[in-house]
């Protein structure tokens, strides 16, 4: 018999047969999953195991092959094959009358409608037909058994169905030995039912490959908001632990807190709080970060799991050269500066008209520098424009004083003054959510386009946190100011500086959180998303452009 595997360095020796019935619906899903070990559920993924909950648990044995079967079956059975690079576990192995071995493979769902399996259940039990063969066990039939119509399925194996999944395998070793996925498909109806769609973004890929004037409505995006959300704890003295599933806060001996481990997406500690080892392994094991600042609200590092296991894409990262990084950065801060332009268009309650000029000008002149340090410039230049107006924006709700923000202008380590207080604040925020969001997507979060490499700054994290800073940050900021949200007693002022209080950092927390899962029409692809997962998507189109699935990065700029 043929060896299918081939011999290539760095390959795994086997792949599990699963994968097959992954490649056979979608190549792309294939590499997504187990080559770049992209992994999340869904619906259909979870219905599935339930289905085998009545499989996984192992019992009885396979029969040694010179023994009869006698009506011996073994569940949850592990074969591997060698010659053909495969490993599996068997659902469910009986013994038939004529003496061959028969798999059983359990599905959700019902079968075709003319009563026959489906092109990947056929394959995959085909699969096991073969592993089982190569462990010297006669196999004529395998059937699937069908969880919503209650019924199996019988599959013939045959030398030309052992010819297709030989072919089959071919092209998936082929794949696997490949550095970039497969590109996404084009307008299939399997997307929708992807648990990987939100991660392959098909639709928008396309959409960004295509002339504007030529785009179709896209399919809303299928994947939904994580349900779990940060947890803060800037209670000083206090402490994080895990106790019965739940993640509780205490102090003082008093439990002061206490969420479900499945609602809790980070952990994030201001200042003096500890968090037990028992709860760090909890959470890292669930891919949860816990992330700390400082008591004024710098961002100072964050703790997570093993890291992304995409090496491609960030070698990709680390390898690209000095004028792809130029061009990423321009159209990020080109959109930045529209961003903010279109801020002060909405917000402003004075005449901002000449300014609002310059800073389309200023925008467009950001895409045609040609180097980094004129990129600098010109944004420079349009912060300390648009700052000089943005006192412009707060109303006549606002409780504090921000006059002296004219004087200061934006400053930082300390701020100055209130609304000094505000930015900075909102900004480690942001950046903390970039960071994270960088680091799922599988990208170096210290490893900028703009920013420079530096000791404990999450370099990229900044880069991309410029084009959501007036959207997100600078919006919080002026919500909490127009709404009255915060007074003078939201502050401590000092001779070092301005921070926030206590009291004034909840009210903030609340209106940032607010503003993550407020829902807008996507500019770039026509349906609704929050800010939550419009920033994971902007993660997403960097690492695609990074892997040459997009010509260029496209900066998230609103009307």
């Amino acid at each position: 018999m043929r060896a299918i595997r081939p011999d290539v360095p760095g390959l795994p020796d086997t792949v599990p047969a699963r994968m097959i019935n992954e490649f056979v619906y979608c190549p792309r899903l294939f590499h997504l999953e187990w080559v770049q070990s992209q992994f999340t559920t869904n619906d259909d993924v979870e219905e599935g195991l339930y289905v085998h909950r009545v499989v996984d648990k192992g019992s009885g044995d396979l029969p040694d092959k010179t023994e009869a079967w006698d009506g011996r079956r073994a569940t949850s059975v592990w074969v591997t094959s060698s010659r053909l690079g495969l490993t599996a576990k068997l659902d469910l192995v009986e013994g038939s009358d004529d003496g061959t071995a028969v798999p059983v493979d359990y599905k959700k769902g019902r079968p075709n409608d003319d009563g026959s399996a489906w092109t990947g259940d056929r394959i995959q039990l085909l699969v096991q037909a073969m592993l089982l063969r190569d462990a010297g066990y006669q196999v004529d039939r395998a059937e699937v058994w069908y969880a919503e119509s209650r019924r199996r399925v019988a599959v013939v194996v045959d030398d030309e169905g052992v010819a297709e999944v030989e072919d089959i395998l071919e092209r998936l070793w082929a794949t696997a030995s490949q550095p970039k996925a497969p590109a996404p498909l084009r307008g299939s109806p399997k997307c929708p039912r992807c648990s990987l769609v939100g991660v392959c973004l098909p639709d928008e890929i396309s959409a960004l490959n295509t002339r504007a004037k030529e785009r179709k409505q896209l399919r809303r995006v299928m994947a939904p908001d994580r349900l779990s959300r940060p947890v803060y704890v800037t209670l000083q003295g206090a402490s994080v632990g895990v106790r019965r599933g739940r993640l509780e806060v205490f102090s003082d001996g008093e439990t002061k807190a206490s969420y479900r481990l499945i609602d809790v997406s980070q952990v994030c500690l201001f200042g003096n709080v500890s968090v037990s080892a028992q709860a760090m392994r909890e959470l890292m094991s669930r891919e949860a970060p816990v992330l700390w600042f400082s008591f004024g609200g710098w961002f100072s590092g964050m703790a997570e799991g093993l890291p992304g296991r995409n090496v491609e894409l960030r070698r990709a990262q680390y390898t690209a050269n000095p004028e792809f990084a130029l061009n990423v950065a321009r159209n990020m801060i080109a959109g930045k500066i529209r961003n903010s332009r279109t801020m002060l268009r909405r917000n402003s309650r004075t005449e901002v008209g000449p300014v609002i000029d310059q800073l389309m000008d200023m925008s467009s002149a950001a895409r045609r520098v040609e180097s980094p340090a004129s990129l600098l410039g010109i944004e420079g230049t349009a912060a300390r424009i648009y700052f000089g107006e943005f006192t412009s924006m707060v109303g006549a709700g606002c409780k504090v004083d921000v006059g002296s923000f004219n004087a200061n202008g934006r400053a930082r380590r300390p701020p100055p003054d209130i609304l000094n207080a505000l930015l900075s604040f909102t900004y480690a925020l942001l950046t903390k959510d970039l960071t994270v969001a960088l680091h799922a997507v599988g990208l170096d979060p210290y490893w900028g386009v703009m920013h420079r490499p530096r000791f404990g700054r999450p370099a990229l994290a900044l880069d991309l946190a410029e084009e959501f800073r007036p959207l997100v940050a600078e919006s919080v900021v002026l919500q909490v100011l127009n709404n009255g949200e915060v007074s003078d007693a939201s502050f401590r002022i000092h001779a070092a500086g301005c921070q926030l209080e206590s009291e004034g950092r909840k009210v903030v927390l609340s209106a940032y959180e607010r503003r993550l899962e407020h829902e807008i029409t996507h500019p770039h692809f026509g349906y609704r998303v929050t800010y939550r997962r419009a920033m994971e998507v902007q993660a997403r189109m960097l690492a695609a452009h990074l892997k040459g699935e997009l010509p260029e990065y496209v900066p998230f700029v609103t009307r």
